[in-house]
């Protein structure tokens, strides 16, 4: 009875650092966003995303509120995004997407993550153009037609459209026709799950599982860092 509850214990731990990571994460996100472009989101569309999202991990309505006055107060910290590029172990290929208002702190840990994972932080560049910079939607399929979708979305930028594992609609476009598809969308009254700025690798690599579980040690070492908020790799 005692180990179930431990394990049990471990459990809710492990949910709540997850829960707390995606809050922290975007918090940040609400921060750069107001401070470019307002508090209204209703005239800020990447504030409107990231509230969107806010609610697909449940993050509860006072919260998203506070963090968006929070974003007006002139002792809020200036956090920018910076992308660093590497290679893990066994040459796969590491985007990693940070908010900080430190970026000698942030590319000091980011590079003792790389070495201490087996890996090599590189210049700007160097796996970038082994990605594509494309916006994600997730739609709830219910009441949609992919293919009249498809067409309907070609206008808008639309450059992918498939399923993931859960059954979701995925809609991909270019980054710079982010607005677009967020608008189109929204025309046709589809409100995303989430919809995200994503690094979606050309090609993919096959490892073994020994090898990707030294590449997943790196990735896990990277988003327990609080200056990072995703990791994007090209491993199969």
């Amino acid at each position: 009875m005692g180990r179930i509850f431990e394990v049990r214990k471990a459990t809710m731990f492990a949910r709540y650092d997850r829960m707390a990571k995606q809050f922290s994460r975007i918090g940040k996100e609400i921060v750069i966003a107001v401070k470019k472009s307002g508090p209204d989101a209703n005239t800020n569309p990447a504030l409107r995303r990231i509230i969107q999202n806010a609610k697909s991990v449940n993050m509860p309505k006072d919260r998203i509120e506070s963090a968006i006055k929070n974003a007006l107060g002139k002792d809020t910290s200036n956090y920018e995004e910076v992308i660093y590029e590497g290679y893990g172990p066994h040459g796969i290929a590491l985007m990693v997407v940070t908010a900080t208002d430190n970026t000698t702190r942030t590319v000091a840990n980011v590079r003792s993550h790389f070495n201490k994972g087996g890996g090599n932080l590189g210049n700007s560049g160097s796996v970038g153009f082994m990605f594509k910079h494309l916006g994600t939607f997730k739609l709830n399929p219910e009441g949609l037609n992919p293919e009249d979708l498809e067409l309907e979305l070609i206008d808008a930028g639309l450059e992918e459209l498939g399923e993931d594992s859960e059954g979701n609609l995925i809609v991909r476009c270019g980054f710079t026709d982010f607005g677009n598809m967020q608008k189109a969308l929204e025309e046709r009254n589809i409100i995303p799950v989430s919809s995200e700025i994503q690094w979606i690798p050309e090609n993919t690599v096959a490892i073994s599982d020994e090898q990707a579980e030294d590449v997943l040690k790196l990735i896990a070492r990277l988003e327990e860092d609080d200056d990072v908020q995703l990791v994007f790799h090209n491993m199969a």
